[in-house]
């Protein structure tokens, strides 16, 4: 017991450092962007008719802190984000970026997880089954399954189900709300609203985690079931699915959790083409925002940081679940 708690100290402590090397290349990222914050303000000012000079400049650069060191502006904001949360007003919009992400953080990162685990409650027994039943018209179907979901894109597939909802319902299928409730207080009847529009881009974001998941656990489970340990088990006398659970499916399911991090980065990384198409205005289409139109670097840097501190909390969560599964994994980071 000693032991696991160390290795929980231990890997907390990992991931707080990782978290402080991340929060520096975010910030570093904002820096290097050409022009400081208060210049792309000022000029975004111009493009609406104010006439800006040198003097308005300066004026803006102290307000902001920019006249200070690179550390010690590294070390306030990320002493903010740690300590208070607080990540700061956004660059060109001027309005707080907690206020402005407010629930669509978490509605993005909501959206993502379900998709991860809607994938993997399909993929496993699915996966696990096309793997140890020797049935080629199963496996070949699959497989075809498997194969359209990795070759067809999400943004396809999206456009695909716009235009079958728009030619047979007359409904595009866009927005994550209703008009009517857009900008109303959580309730009941908000909720009931967002799940009837929140399927949609689940689906989407699902339909290739799935494939990627079932080729996944189908090949790492293919694997370990041809290997001697299993042949020796049956040999011993286990069969069925105390022989499947017991040996091959544990084996598999390491790599299977210690994936779940890339998984969802990678579920987040296709979030943001999948909420244009459909219209979102969640997290995803606000980092499109952000990088590509407004060059908000702050917006975008806070949601990067964000996204990376939800992955290493996985990840930290899935060395957990895993050093209880395999001690190994304690004793690769312990020693010993």
């Amino acid at each position: 017991m000693l032991r696991f708690i160390q290795f929980v100290c231990t890997r907390a402590a990992m991931a707080v450092v990782t978290l402080l090397l991340v929060s520096f290349i975010v910030f570093t990222l904002m820096e290097l962007v050409p022009a400081n914050c208060a210049e792309r303000y000022l000029a975004f000012k111009n493009t609406q008719g104010e006439q800006i000079s040198i003097e308005n400049i300066r004026a803006e650069e102290q307000r902001l802190g920019l006249d200070k060191p690179y550390i010690q502006r590294w070390a306030s904001w990320v002493g903010n984000v740690f300590f208070r949360g607080d990540f700061g007003d956004s660059c060109i919009l001027r309005v707080n970026i907690n206020q402005l992400l407010g629930e669509k953080i978490w509605i993005s990162l909501g959206i993502c997880f379900v998709a991860l685990l809607v994938a993997y409650l399909i993929a496993l027994p699915v996966g696990i089954i096309s793997a140890t039943v020797s049935s080629p018209s199963l496996n070949n179907g699959l497989r075809l399954v498997s194969y359209l979901g990795l070759a067809l894109p999400n943004f396809l597939l999206a456009l695909m189900i716009m235009l079958f909802s728009t030619m047979v319902f007359g409904d595009t299928l866009t927005g994550m709300f209703s008009k009517e409730f857009r900008d109303a207080p959580w309730s009941w009847e908000r909720v009931l609203d967002f799940l009837s529009h929140a399927w949609l881009p689940i689906f989407i974001l699902g339909w290739s985690a799935t494939a990627f998941a079932l080729q996944t656990v189908r090949a790492l489970m293919s694997d370990e079931y041809g290997k001697l340990y299993v042949t020796a088990a049956r040999a011993r006398g286990v069969h069925g699915r105390a022989l499947l659970w017991r040996y091959p499916a544990r084996h598999a399911l390491g790599p299977i959790i210690n994936s779940l991090g890339f998984d969802l980065n990678r579920v987040f990384n296709e979030l943001p083409i999948v909420a244009v198409i459909l219209t979102l205005s969640e997290a995803g289409a606000l980092l499109l925002e952000g990088l590509a139109r407004s060059n908000d670097q702050q917006l975008a840097g806070a949601i990067i940081f964000m996204l990376t501190a939800s992955i290493v909390s996985l990840n930290f969560l899935t060395d957990v679940l895993l050093s209880i599964i395999d001690p190994r994994v304690r004793k690769s980071v312990m020693g010993g």
